[in-house]
């Protein structure tokens, strides 16, 4: 066997985001849950340590082998024995949006798979969607290294990538390797996350984010541009209602242009938000995703960052993770006041918890993503969300999920008789 298939037996030690040892098929209940929590949440508890960035391309190494290799006997039954532990497949979780269906509401944020080297297998893993990028119409290194960096005690982290991945060419290159199913035949639905390149001017980007969804838009069940991470620099100026204007109505010109949605930052103040919302009204947008990772530091300013030796307050990058989850609930909750019941909302940002993505779903989102918490929290995180949602269906006395979107109905631990 190949070094490359040897790695894709690998891949399943960790069964998400880790790596090393293996899994057999048909392996017991908890068998990826509890390697995670021996082998890879140890390396989670400090700062220091295993480099973060470096942990996650070696998963995607191994996944991406795993995704080309999926109907092999010895890998197709492994991914089989994936998706026993970790998948949750109820008729009450589905719902259909921007012509999408979703089996559950629980998705993987762009900036994990920034290639899309995994799109065959994210369903695997038990999530709902997953959205790949974010990809730029031209490849990209990003940023100097270090730039991702653990803040393990506040169950957190700093990022300042700035963009990196393969370009929008390259990635085409390696979804069709792939053979994925047919948009609207596939287990989880896939969004493209598109950015601006960072040499390209501000005028200039509407071009810019054409260029990249002409390519990707075939292989894309919807779109998102993104004009929120704070590692572009002036790219959060494209938040402006004048510029998003004029990007959205670029891009809505193209030939089979998929659902388009845009993804704002934590950091607006109200009057944006407001905007925002008008705008996705006026102009027919698909969705919002609220929210992308902060400028702010979130009472953490003094924080002393390991690997630089200097307080969060001088790091450029954006916060993500535990400490981001109520500044998102906020945004979420403004933008459903302004937008009302129709427009879907996707919100992300310190979910971690069943609870967490109740808050959030109670709250207007009709979706959730979660990234950072997936990291901290492993592959069981998924499940865990996923059997919480339906106990508080229970509960509260509601049939579907859907029903629960917007009611404001608050996480209730026990039955009410």
């Amino acid at each position: 066997m190949d070094d490359d298939a040897t790695t894709a037996r690998q891949a399943f030690a960790g069964g998400g985001p880790g790596a090393g040892g293996s899994l057999q098929a048909g392996a017991g209940s908890g068998a990826v849950a509890g390697f995670y929590r021996r082998m890879v949440e140890p390396l989670l508890r400090t700062d220091e340590g295993v480099d973060a960035e470096q942990l996650s391309r070696l998963t995607l190494m191994g996944l991406s082998q795993v995704s080309l290799r999926r109907d092999w006997p010895l890998v197709e039954g492994a991914l089989a024995g994936l998706g026993a532990e970790l998948q949750r497949r109820n008729p009450r979780l589905q719902q259909t949006l921007f012509g999408c269906r979703f089996a559950n509401p629980v998705g993987l944020a762009a900036g994990f798979d920034k290639n899309g080297v995994a799109a065959a297998i994210w369903h695997c893993f038990g999530f709902g969607f997953a959205e790949l990028g974010t990809i730029t119409a031209q490849p990209q290194q990003g940023n100097p290294r270090p730039r991702l960096f653990r803040l393990a005690a506040e169950r957190a982290a700093l990022n300042r990538m700035g963009f990196n991945n393969l370009g929008a060419m390259a990635v085409r290159r390696i979804l069709e390797r792939q053979a994925l199913p047919p948009s609207g035949q596939r287990s989880a639905v896939l969004g493209i996350n598109l950015g601006k390149s960072r040499e390209v001017s501000l005028e200039l980007a509407p071009d810019d984010y054409a260029s990249s969804l002409e390519v990707l838009a075939p292989l894309a069940d919807y779109a998102v541009i993104n004009v929120s991470s704070p590692n572009t620099p002036g790219l959060r100026e494209l938040q402006q209602e004048t510029q998003l204007r004029r990007l959205v109505e670029r891009l809505r010109r193209l030939p089979g242009c998929p659902p388009l949605l845009v993804k704002i930052a934590p950091d607006l103040e109200d009057d944006a938000i407001d905007a925002i919302a008008r705008l996705a009204y006026q102009e027919g947008l698909a969705g919002v995703i609220a929210v992308n990772t902060s400028q702010d530091r979130l009472g953490l300013a003094d924080r002393t960052l390991g690997a630089t030796g200097r307080p969060l307050a001088e790091e450029s990058g954006g916060l993500s993770g535990r400490p981001l989850r109520h500044r998102a609930l906020a945004v979420l909750r403004r933008l459903r006041a302004m937008a009302g019941p129709s427009l879907p909302l996707i919100g992300v940002g310190g979910i971690d918890s069943a609870e967490s993505a109740w808050e959030r779903i109670s709250a207007g989102a009709s979706l959730v993503q979660v990234y950072t918490g997936w990291i901290y929290e492993g592959p069981e995180l998924v499940p865990d969300v996923l059997e919480g949602l339906i106990t508080q269906l229970d509960r509260q006395g509601l049939a579907t999920i859907g029903e629960a979107v917007g009611s404001g109905l608050p996480w209730r631990s026990t039955s009410v008789n």
